[in-house]
C-alpha cells in the first residue's frame, strides 16, 4: 500500500496522559521504525510534545476524539507546522483483542501514514465559542425544566392539583399563586382570584385544585425551587444575550434560515452553530444529511440489506432539527407540513420527522449556498407537479369504496 506520509504520528489520549507513536517509513533495506513515548496531558507537557514532533519533521498527527480531552492537544496543534487530524473513534477502531494505548497510538500512526483517516470537522475558533454557548444554553433550560418537574412533585405531594388545571407552572399566575401560597396565604378563593386572562374562566376548578395540605415544609422546597428556577432564568438570559453578540459575523446566515417555516431563533442559533454557517465544507446537500445523521444508513453484506437506520449525528444539532420538524408540522398550507402528513401516512410519524429533517437540512444546505431566500413551493405542491398522479389516486379510492367514476372537463 502506498505510503502517502513518510513521518507520521499517532496519539492515544486520556485525562491523564498521551501515548504518542512517531513512524518513519523506512527505505531500501532500512526498516520502518516505531517510537512510543508517554507525554502529559498538562499544556507544558503538550507544547514540549508539539517542538518534539517539529524536530521529528512529523508532516501528519492523527489523534482520536476521546471525550474532551482531545482538544487541548489539538487546539496547541492547529498552528504547528505539520497537519493534524481528529478521527472518529468508530473508523479507526483497532482489531479486538489487542488493544491497547500503545497498540492504539501504532495503529493511528499506521492508518495516518497510508492516508486512511478521514479527518473529522473541527470548527475555528469562533464557531467553538458559539457551540460552548449555545450547548450551555440548551443543558441549562433543560435543567430549568427539571427543576418544574420536581416542583409539581412537590405539589403533588402536599395535595395542590394546580397543573391538572393550568397548562404550565411557567405561567405569570402561576407564580403569584405560589408566592401568595409561600408568604402563608391558604385559602382557595383568595388564591384562586389570581389567575389572569383565560386562566379566570377555570376559577372554580382552581377552587378544588388549590385546596390541599400545603405546610411551611412545602413552602420552604416551594421557595428553593423558584429561586433556582429565577438563576436559571437569569443565565439563559445572560447566555442569549452573548450570543447575539458572538453570533454576529454569522448574521446574513442566520437570518436568511429564519424564513424557513419551524425554524425559529433559537433554533437557528443552534444550526449555525453546529453546521459553522459553511455550506463550502460539504460538496453536496446529501452530505450534509449524512454529517448530522438524517440519511439512511448503508449495511449490505453478501447481496443482502440488512439495516438502514440513520447514522449516529451530532445530538445538538438532531435536537435543534426535530423541534424545527415539529413547527413546521404545525404551519398550515406549508410543503413541508403537506410532506410530513403524506409520508406519516405510509411511513409512520417517526419517519416522516427524520424525513423532514432532512428536508430542512436539504433546504438549507441550498440557501446557504446560494444565498436565496426560503420561498415555499405550497401544500399542493405535488398536486400540480402531477395532476394525472392526483387523477388516478382519487378514482381509485373512490372505486375502492363502491362508486363508478365518471369524469367530465369543467367548463
Amino acid at each position: 500500500m502506498e505510503v502517502v506520509h513518510e513521518r507520521c504520528a499517532g496519539i492515544d489520549i486520556s485525562k491523564a496522559d498521551a501515548k504518542v507513536c512517531i513512524r518513519v517509513q523506512g527505505r531500501g533495506r532500512r526498516r520502518t521504525g516505531q517510537v512510543v513515548r508517554t507525554w502529559g496531558a498538562t499544556t507544558a507537557q503538550i507544547l514540549a510534545l508539539r517542538d518534539c514532533l517539529e524536530q521529528e519533521r512529523v508532516t501528519l498527527v492523527v489523534m482520536e476524539a476521546t471525550g474532551d480531552y482531545w482538544k487541548p492537544f489539538y487546539y496547541l496543534f492547529e498552528d504547528a507546522g505539520f497537519e493534524t487530524v481528529l478521527a472518529n473513534p468508530r473508523r479507526v477502531r483497532a482489531i479486538p483483542g489487542r488493544k491497547s494505548d500503545v497498540s492504539d497510538a501504532a495503529w493511528l500512526a499506521d492508518l495516518g501514514a497510508h492516508g486512511l483517516v478521514v479527518a473529522s470537522m473541527v470548527p475555528p475558533q469562533p464557531i467553538r465559542e458559539l457551540r460552548d454557548l449555545t450547548r450551555t444554553r440548551t443543558a441549562i433550560t433543560r435543567e430549568r425544566a427539571r427543576e418544574y418537574q420536581r416542583l409539581e412533585k412537590l405539589l403533588e405531594d402536599a395535595g395542590i392539583k394546580l397543573s391538572t388545571v393550568a397548562s404550565s407552572l411557567t405561567l405569570v399566575s402561576v407564580r403569584q399563586m405560589l408566592e401568595a401560597m409561600i408568604a402563608g396565604q391558604r385559602d382557595p378563593r383568595v388564591l384562586a382570584d389570581l389567575a389572569r386572562g383565560q386562566l379566570r374562566t377555570k376559577r372554580a376548578a382552581l377552587n378544588e385544585a388549590l385546596l390541599g395540605r400545603f405546610t411551611e415544609h412545602h413552602a420552604f422546597l416551594a421557595r428553593l425551587h423558584l429561586d433556582l428556577i429565577d438563576r436559571h432564568t437569569a443565565a439563559i438570559e445572560e447566555l442569549t444575550a452573548r450570543i447575539e453578540v458572538v453570533i454576529e459575523p454569522f448574521r446574513d446566515f442566520h437570518t436568511l434560515i429564519c424564513t424557513i417555516p419551524g425554524v425559529s431563533t433559537l433554533v437557528a442559533d443552534v444550526i449555525v452553530a453546529e453546521t459553522g454557517a459553511d455550506m463550502s465544507r460539504f460538496p453536496t446537500a446529501q452530505h450534509l444529511a449524512s454529517w448530522a445523521g438524517t440519511a439512511p444508513g448503508s449495511n449490505e453484506s453478501a447481496g443482502k440489506v440488512k439495516s438502514t437506520k440513520v447514522r449516529p449525528g451530532s445530538p445538538h444539532l438532531k435536537g435543534a432539527l426535530g423541534i424545527a420538524a415539529k413547527g413546521a408540522v404545525k404551519s398550515k398550507g406549508t410543503f413541508l407540513s403537506a410532506k410530513y402528513h403524506r409520508i406519516a401516512r405510509r411511513r409512520g410519524a417517526a419517519r416522516a420527522l427524520v424525513a423532514l429533517e432532512r428536508t430542512l437540512l436539504t433546504t438549507i444546505w441550498h440557501m446557504g449556498t446560494t444565498g436565496e431566500v426560503y420561498t415555499d413551493l405550497r401544500a399542493d405542491y405535488h398536486h400540480r407537479r402531477d395532476p394525472n398522479r392526483t387523477k388516478r389516486h382519487a378514482i381509485a379510492q373512490l372505486q375502492a369504496l363502491g362508486y363508478t367514476v365518471t369524469l367530465q372537463e369543467a367548463s
